[in-house]
């Protein structure tokens, strides 16, 4: 008996028993689960015809096709809650970024046209609540953004641009009494302000007061309100149309190290400040949000000596791996990489970066098949634009800040601390002899 045979019965018990059912099956108490709804509700969804059940061999008890429980919750619009994974394994299942067959998408969305079409604040509220917020902003609560302004200054010059953004978020925490508060719009509450706070922390580039206009009202966007802090350079309507698509593409990429970190956070309800905190931590890793700065400084190179191939040659020879090529998830031209590529095009500042960018690719392909990821993007406007190597670095941060609070959102809602994998010990088994020490000289205790 085929599945659509077997709906539409009086009872589960009616499937078929005698065709081993094929695919990950489900008990009926993980079905439940899963549908948010009692047991009984599961067996009236049979029938109903909206769910078939096969009797488990030698056993009273029912299965449940795990494809068709779940596609049946997405439609009762109920929150899937899998059973708890085995202890150490957690597994995280997520509704806010698909990457596949070299594209990515924003909850189904493909996330390279809702960045052409869409501002970087109305991509967060997309990624955050699922609804497309027209013309959104964000502001900075005065109280959070003078002390975060205040704790950067006090900053040693060298420091850098994630150092800062690290005080800013602690800064901002330590001014907000209601950040304790993990219900959704709480949560949206302090994420709608935290960014703009991160951004408008940041000193102006060049180290000169911001000129009129620059510092920005609530009206303007987040773009517009990071460039100054990035460069000193005037920016004009392509170049933050570059960097309003960049933040935007950059919101999230489903489960990056840091994205891991923050939900770790998450997990142990920690508020969304220290989430962000976590993420930051992990993204100043040169292999994740620093690898742009590497490429920033790999291009400028290539720019200053006009030619790829000495450059490319310097790094094989040293056994540096060329930074801003390949990608661990895509077998082509990193999507993100693509669109930043087509906008910078229409910069004309960006003619010389870009055709060193492209220099670096056909050089290198020469001896693999690398294709441009989006470091190589960024590093082409940071160069291109007179900002610093680690400007790139500060609009991944900016930007994955919003995906960051978009799974803590998701983590807020899962079983607590279930983020504990178990470790595999490997050291001296016990008993082992107390270690040899000198004989304690002070009075007993």
């Amino acid at each position: 008996m085929t599945r659509e045979a077997a709906r539409g019965t009086d009872s589960d018990e009616a499937a078929d028993v005698g065709t081993p059912p094929v695919g990950r099956r489900l008990t009926t108490r993980e079905t439940a689960e899963l549908l948010g709804v009692k047991p009984e509700t599961v067996y009236a969804y049979v029938s109903r015809g909206q769910l078939s059940s096969v009797r488990a061999p030698g056993s009273r008890g029912s299965t449940f096709d795990a494809d068709e429980v779940e596609a049946l919750a997405r439609r009762t619009g109920r929150r899937e809650q899998p059973p708890a994974p085995p202890a150490g394994q957690p597994v995280i299942r997520t509704g806010i970024t698909l990457i596949e067959q070299d594209r990515y998408y924003f909850r189904g969305v493909d996330a390279t046209e809702l960045a052409r079409r869409c501002g970087f604040e109305e991509v967060a509220e997309w990624i955050w609540t699922g609804r497309l917020t027209a013309g959104a902003r964000f502001t900075a609560p005065p109280e959070s953004l003078a002390a975060a302004r205040r704790a950067v200054a006090a900053l040693p010059r060298h420091s850098g641009a994630t150092d800062r953004l690290r005080v800013a978020v602690v800064a901002a925490a330590s001014a907000d009494p209601l950040r304790f508060d993990l219900s959704p719009g709480g949560v949206l509450s302090s994420a709608r302000g935290l960014i703009p706070t991160m951004a408008g922390a940041l000193p102006p580039a060049g180290g000169g007061p911001l000129r009129d206009g620059e510092g920005g009202g609530p009206e303007v966007s987040l773009a517009h309100r990071l460039w100054p802090r990035l460069s000193d350079v005037p920016a004009d309507g392509a170049s933050l149309d570059v960097l309003d698509t960049a933040l935007s593409l950059l919101a999230d990429h489903d489960l990056a190290a840091s994205t891991l970190a923050a939900r770790v956070a998450a997990s142990a309800h920690a508020h969304p400040y220290a989430v962000v905190s976590a993420g930051l931590g992990v993204l100043e890793g040169p292999l994740h949000g620093a690898a742009s700065g590497l490429a920033h400084r790999m291009l400028t190179e290539v720019v200053d000596r006009g030619s790829a191939a000495p450059v490319v040659a310097d790094h094989l020879r040293t056994g540096r791996r060329v930074p801003g090529l390949g990608h661990r998830l895509y077998t082509g031209e990193d999507p993100r990489a693509e669109v930043l590529f087509g906008l910078l095009a229409e910069v004309p500042e960006a003619t010389a970066a870009l055709e060193a960018a492209r220099d670096v690719v056909s050089t290198t392909a020469r001896h693999a098949p690398l294709h441009a990821n989006v470091d190589l993007a960024l590093a082409v406007l940071s160069v291109s634009c007179g900002m610093p190597a680690d400007a790139g670095e500060t609009v991944f941060a900016v930007a994955r800040t919003a995906g960051w609070i978009a799974h803590a959102l998701e983590e807020y809602a899962e079983r607590p601390l279930r983020m504990r994998p178990s470790g595999q010990y490997e050291g001296l088994r016990p008993p082992q002899p107390f270690p040899g020490h000198a004989e304690r000289t002070g009075p007993a205790k």
